[in-house]
């Protein structure tokens, strides 16, 4: 296996896992039920996991989460989207971790040096995608007002997820054949919900895009001031 550390791939993995974990621990005393608060806490947690192994690979994970700039995060929108009402998480998680289960799949296969991590995090992000499913189904089959608030959740963040296909330099996957498995997962989980596909193809010429270059929506800026504020507040404190 190679030990060779790409360092754009590590920092785009890292900063998905980072930045996702953040918004779910947003909901920290505010689930709608203490069960699901517990549930998205663990994920939150799992992430953040993910993401202290991957920047490790890179640098100082405290310095890397907590000093850069805006500009130097290399995470897709589609993570740093704000939590929005119940629905729209649940939206934002089934279609990220049904690509990150994906992802870390042909990842485990793979002689890079990112193949532990992902042998080991495809199982919980399994379990991830599995949560994210099973809201979807209840929210989809529910009342008239959840299934509102779903297909509107779904339509709103579709143009956010044709940048997770897009490739990275050093992550070494076969993109077309991810996609392809992502959307017939999300096809198939839509229609067991009664709920439809979002129209359009996902690379359209509003389609939203840049974050791993860099370029990010408004709301990132105001979540990473909020996450850093601690750290730049008190430099070279510990416990």
């Amino acid at each position: 296996m190679t030990t060779v550390v790409p360092e754009r791939a590590a920092l785009a993995l890292g900063d998905d896992a980072l930045v996702l974990s953040h918004r779910l621990g947003e909901w920290a005393g505010h689930a709608p039920v203490l069960e699901e608060e517990v549930a998205l806490a663990n994920i939150a947690l799992d992430l953040l996991g993910q993401a202290r192994t991957l920047l490790s690979l890179v640098g100082d994970e405290d310095d890397l989460a907590f000093l850069r700039e805006e500009r130097a995060f290399r995470n897709v929108q589609l993570v740093e989207q704000p939590n929005g009402d119940f629905a729209h998480t649940i939206a934002r998680q089934l279609y990220f971790s049904a690509y990150q289960e994906l992802l870390y799949g042909q990842l485990a296969a793979s002689d890079t040096v990112f193949a532990p991590l992902a042998a080991k995090a495809v199982k919980e992000v399994a379990y991830h995608r599995d949560h994210a499913e099973h809201w979807t189904l209840r929210l989809g089959d529910g009342t008239d007002e959840s299934r509102r608030r779903m297909r509107h959740a779904l339509d709103a963040l579709w143009r956010y997820t044709g940048e997770l296909f897009e490739p990275v330099e050093g992550l070494p996957v076969d993109g077309p054949a991810l996609r392809e498995g992502w959307l017939g997962r999300i096809t198939g989980v839509l229609e067991r919900a009664g709920l439809a596909l979002p129209e359009g193809p996902q690379h359209t010429p509003w389609a939203a895009g840049g974050g791993r270059q860099g370029i990010h929506t408004e709301p990132f800026g105001r979540m990473l001031a909020e996450m850093q504020h601690l750290h730049r507040s008190h430099p070279g404190a510990s416990w």
